[in-house]
């Protein structure tokens, strides 16, 4: 009899194992710094932001619930290919080198990398919010300043200019306002933000020195989640997709915070 009851609660066990297995199966990890809103971010200690809509729509579209980890910027890679994290949705710049590591889906955004310039810079050059990024190009002896790991600092280094490394946006941006910088390339909102906090000392230009694709990243070996979430992108500018949903719910956002732009700023390429 004893035996008979140690048998039953070993299968009620392992029962329970295999269901929390195939509950954990159930769940998508995205990886994502909460430290860049409007697209990932944190309000009331929650993961709030368009990444963290895009990927609860992923979910959705997969019938998966989502589990945002919130993980640091440099770490993500790392991060998704020791299995901490299933996909990273992240604003994740699609780059040969990346693609090395990652397989990147097709790009669902993109980000225009415009220009932050310190406005002693800009008087002196005779620059404004409309000037060609080609005109800024041709001025000789132009200091930049990039984030590490990021476009910001590549961009200009494959231009062939002078960069400085900062280690975080805010100390990048802070060299523009001090002058130690005199233009900082990235994309629309941290150039917008830091021009927001800073109207005395900084300006933008809005002419694109390129359009970076962004796309989410699985890891290498993994086509079925990679199929899907390509499935999933190729859905969103459809008819009461993914791209309608975020327009919705961002839209007037996007365009306070532009001035001049709403979320069509980010579908088109």
């Amino acid at each position: 009899m004893k035996k008979k009851s140690l048998i039953v609660v070993l299968l009620l066990f392992m029962t329970f194992i295999i269901s929390a297995c195939a509950r954990d199966q159930d769940v998508l990890r995205v990886g994502m710094d909460l430290s860049y809103p409007p697209f990932e971010t944190e309000e009331d200690g929650e993961p709030h932001g368009i990444s963290v809509d895009i990927a609860h729509l992923l979910g959705e579209y997969l019938d998966r619930e989502v589990e945002i980890i919130n993980t640091d910027f440099l770490g993500l890679i790392n991060s998704l290919n020791s299995g901490e994290i299933d996909i990273i949705i992240g604003s994740m710049s699609i780059t040969e080198d990346r693609a090395q590591s990652v397989n990147f889906t097709d790009p669902y955004m993109y980000f225009k990398i415009i220009s932050l310039i310190n406005q002693d810079f800009a008087d002196v050059h005779g620059i404004h919010e409309d000037t060609p990024h080609e005109d800024l190009l041709a001025i000789e002896d132009v200091q930049f300043v990039g984030v590490a790991a990021q476009v910001s600092t590549s961009i200009p280094e494959n231009l062939g200019k002078d960069v400085i490394e900062a280690t975080t946006l805010n100390s990048a941006i802070t060299n523009v306002v001090q002058g130690t910088a005199d233009i900082l390339m990235m994309s629309a909102f941290p150039v917008t933000n830091g021009y927001r906090e800073n109207p005395n000392s900084t300006m933008v230009a809005w002419d694109p020195f390129q359009s970076s694709p962004i796309g989410m990243a699985v890891a290498i070996g993994n086509d079925e989640l990679l199929e899907q979430a390509n499935a999933f992108v190729a859905s969103m500018d459809e008819p009461g997709g993914a791209n309608e949903r975020l327009a919705d719910i961002w839209d007037d956002y996007v365009k306070e915070r532009l001035g001049r732009y709403g979320m069509e700023f980010f579908f088109e390429e």
